[in-house]
């Protein structure tokens, strides 16, 4: 009996994520997914179901031929939504290499700390979390602007004589994106730095590694699994990121986050805007899959 009863609390356990996927990832996809099968219509809401869901699976595997593919060829065709793709992946990209480069010292650092100042440092790390995130974009604007905070101080400092124009352009975009997202890079590096044993840096010391050297080959190599969690955490929201190249990006700044809001708000596309938010999904989803597989079968060959 007790036997039992601890099998199925560990398959309730075990089921818990899989229905947390299922109600709002697998669910919401699939509905997205209809959307971006339709043709838009001057209607609410603004497109023509092209199957119903209480018709039944069977009725789908039937009409699936029927299905209208146009919004993705749509998709192919006009440059505007792969030129969206390819900055958006790029911009993610470059944020995401800034932001490790910003965060890994100061996880490391708080991972060196004395184990006394060690939640305080913590709590520093999160706590632009106790505001809002819009709030905190929007003070980047009274930052970064021609008469800003940043251009004043450094005019006051005598380091330019006229102020720089940072707002509206793709750096302010990275500034923000960093900014943002930072935490979320430093936390997995501190947790995976702060239970790594300091004594093999020691002991390679000892026998002549020169410091550099064994920071590279232990240090950093312990950290890999934060470092990697981290640049996922970063790089993933940071493709689709809306709110901070809308409120810091210039016109010229494309991403395919304000792509897909002109989509949905502006011209009222839906099918398209669906398209469009599928295959961002697929471009970040595909990749992921593949790594994780490609460390699992490296961590089996070690084995």
């Amino acid at each position: 009996m007790q036997n039992l009863i601890s099998s199925i609390a560990s398959r309730l356990v075990i089921a818990v994520p899989y229905l947390w996927l299922l109600i709002f990832f697998l669910i919401p996809f699939v509905i997205v997914f209809k959307i971006s099968l339709s043709e838009v219509a001057m209607a609410i809401p603004p497109y023509t179901p092209v199957f119903n869901l209480s018709a039944g699976w069977q009725a789908f595997a039937d009409n699936f031929s029927q299905f209208s593919w146009d919004n993705y060829i749509w998709l192919l065709e006009d440059p505007l939504y792969y030129k969206a793709y390819i900055s958006s992946v790029i911009i993610a990209a470059v944020s995401t290499v800034l932001t490790l480069i910003v965060g890994y010292p100061i996880a490391y650092g708080m991972a060196r700390a004395p184990a006394t100042i060690r939640p305080t440092l913590l709590m520093l790390v999160i706590l632009p979390f106790w505001t809002s995130f819009l709030i905190r974009v929007y003070a980047w604007i009274g930052i970064l602007k021609p008469e800003g905070l940043l251009n004043q101080f450094l005019m006051w400092a005598h380091v330019i004589d006229t102020p720089l124009n940072i707002l509206n352009t793709n750096t302010a975009v990275f500034i923000g994106i960093v900014y943002s997202y930072l935490p979320f890079l430093v936390l997995p590096i501190y947790s995976a730095l702060e239970k790594m044993d300091y004594s093999l840096v020691e002991a390679a010391e000892d026998l002549g590694c020169p410091p550099i050297l064994a920071f590279w080959k232990i240090t950093f190599r312990l950290s890999m699994p934060g470092v990697i969690a981290g640049c996922f955490l970063v790089f993933i929201p940071a493709v689709g990121e809306f709110v901070i190249p809308d409120l810091l990006g210039g016109s010229q700044t494309l991403m395919i986050g304000k792509t897909l809001w002109n989509e949905f708000f502006s011209n009222r596309d839906w099918p398209v805007s669906s398209a469009v938010a599928v295959i961002l999904l697929l471009l970040l989803v595909v990749p992921i899959v593949l790594f994780q597989r490609a460390e699992a079968r490296a961590q089996e060959s070690e084995k």
